[in-house]
């Protein structure tokens, strides 16, 4: 029976564990299976685009060959579509409404020239209803109404793409209704009918883009267009920003980061020093830029390590060939650009060079001379150092050669410096101890000098103060041996004042008694009245003696 019992359960057992086992192998190629689906990147030809579009699934990359695909798209998918280069990967619409239409979020587009070629004229072309977390870069968006259109839809990026020759007669080349935390960077928007539209939209930002020549709208803000900000970005349409939200409304809108504001092709401030005016520039009353850019914002891309970090430079001269290399046998980074100034016009630099790029430990040249930059602090962006330089000539190369040898000198520098401050400085506390000191031992020695003084002071009192006790002893030996004769010339006294006093009685009661005999008893012979009265005063005498 137990037996039986034991062996039931070894079955059971083995039977459970099988299935464990059996669930453990399915859960990791499950897992995989939907990490592929994930990760998973096709390749396609033009033509295929929507279907690879309809067939993808959730966070595909689809990647296009060079070629041109003659109708509009739908994206109902969450993918990456990834053109080889705008300038061979094209999507040429057919649909009077949009070119590409994007219906779901964390949708990337990248590496296309959109455009319709044909006079139908679409609305738009990219748009965005309803979705968000979308990116659309490097591309370029032409000949639609509106380039982009993103309506109520949050969290999109629209960065380093070409939006021209669209022309709406109302609205923009980027059209934003009842958006918000959008971000809008290193676009060129020039030569459309107007270059943004914004609508009741919010919380946007707006940076290193360049609007140019977006006649006649320029850049309107709409009604109920609020805490949006811009900075670093080149406005150079006619009319720069204007509408309802900043003429009506009090701090609506930003046009500055507290540090840098934007360049206004017609500000006429003075420059402050460093490559921003003195002045603030009215966009409408009420919202000023507080730091206008003195030249144009213009941002490269400078590739170390397999890394991308942005170099951005402002400046009133023309800026081309921008490079960046490391030396092959020296290990130096080295940034170089080349500057045309308007003559009899002093040029100036603002660099921006992210540190770990760069360090601050460099030299620059400028033409064939050395020059000594300025360093501005900059407390708001401290993963850049920023640095600017002025020059005279029209035609200027400019190298910024970062040396790891004298970065370590410099350190080393930086060290020695330190320590030296800090030998002076113990130096300094040594030499103001040891003078305290010396203060301090040249009183202590006035002190023991002094007190040296009261000792014999004290000694020479001390003797004087013997002496007088000597003195005071003879003194009180001879006044005790006076107040004995005292005591005894007055007791003697006293003696004499009682003898004196008793003599005295005796007269007076012997005078009485005579007296009374006298007159009471008959006069006797003179003889025998002497013996008499010279017997009784014996007597007396001797009873008082």
């Amino acid at each position: 029976m137990h037996e039986r019992k034991k062996s039931s359960i070894s079955k059971k057992t083995l039977s459970v564990l099988c299935i464990i086992f059996c669930l453990i192998l399915a859960l990791p190629s499950r897992f995989e299976l939907s990490a592929k689906a994930q990760s998973t990147n096709v390749t396609v030809a033009p033509s295929q685009i929507q279907a690879a579009i309809n067939n993808a699934t959730a966070g595909e990359t689809i990647f296009v060959t060079p070629g041109i695909y003659n109708y509009s798209l739908q994206v109902n998918q969450t993918v990456s579509l990834i053109g080889e280069d705008p300038n061979n990967c094209f999507i040429n619409g057919t649909n009077n409404q949009y070119i590409v239409n994007i219906e779901a979020n964390d949708v990337t587009i990248q590496g296309f020239t959109i455009e319709c070629t044909s006079n139908l004229n679409p609305t738009s072309g990219i748009a965005i209803f309803l979705f968000g977390g979308c990116t659309i870069s490097n591309d370029v968006i032409e000949d639609a109404q509106q380039g982009i259109n993103i309506e109520s839809s949050s969290n999109n990026i629209i960065a380093n793409n070409i939006i021209m020759n669209n022309n709406s007669t109302y609205e923009g080349a980027i059209t934003l209704i009842a958006s918000s935390d959008n971000l809008f960077y290193g676009n060129v928007v020039s030569d459309n009918n107007g270059g943004i539209y914004m609508y009741t939209a919010s919380g946007n930002t707006f940076s290193g883009n360049t609007f140019a020549y977006n006649y006649p709208l320029g850049e309107t803000m709409d009604s109920n267009c609020f805490y949006n900000i811009f900075y670093d970005n080149n406005f150079l349409d006619e009319f720069q920003v204007r509408g309802n939200s900043i003429s009506t409304k009090k701090i609506n809108n930003f046009f500055d980061n507290g540090v840098q504001g934007n360049y206004w092709s017609n500000y006429e401030g003075q420059n402050g020093g460093n490559g921003t005016g003195i002045e603030s520039y009215s966009v409408a009353p009420g919202n000023p830029d507080n730091h206008p850019l003195m030249g144009e914002f213009l941002s490269y891309t400078a590739t170390y390590i397999g890394e991308p970090y942005q170099v951005s430079i402002i400046s009133n001269s023309t800026i081309s060939g921008f490079a960046f290399e490391v030396g092959t046998e020296t290990g130096n980074e080295i940034i170089q650009f080349n500057v045309t100034s308007v003559e009899d016009t002093p040029g100036f630099s603002r660099i921006a060079i992210p540190k770990a790029l760069m360090s601050t430990s460099v030299v620059v040249l400028v033409g064939e001379e050395e020059t000594t930059p300025t360093w501005l602090s900059i407390t708001q962006n401290t993963a850049f150092n920023t640095l600017y330089l002025t020059y005279t000539s029209r035609n200027q190369t400019i190298l910024i050669i970062s040396s790891e040898t004298m970065d370590l000198y410099n350190q080393l520098l930086a060290q020695y410096d330190s320590l030296n401050a800090t030998y002076y400085e113990l130096l300094s506390n040594y030499t103001t101890q040891f003078g305290t000191l010396n203060n301090e031992t040249a009183q202590l020695n006035l002190l023991n000098n002094e007190t040296a003084e009261l000792n014999n002071n004290y000694n020479e009192l001390l003797n004087d103060y013997t002496n007088l006790l000597g003195n005071y002893s003879q003194l009180n030996v001879s006044y005790q041996q006076h107040l004995h004769d005292e005591n005894q010339n007055l007791q003697n006294v006293h003696s004499l004042m009682y003898i004196f006093a008793a003599g005295t009685a005796i007269l007076i009661v012997a005078t009485v008694y005579f007296s009374k005999r006298m007159y009471s008893q008959p006069k006797e012979p003179p003889q025998k009245r002497e013996p008499v009265l010279t017997q009784h005063a014996n007597s007396v005498i001797n009873k008082l003696a």
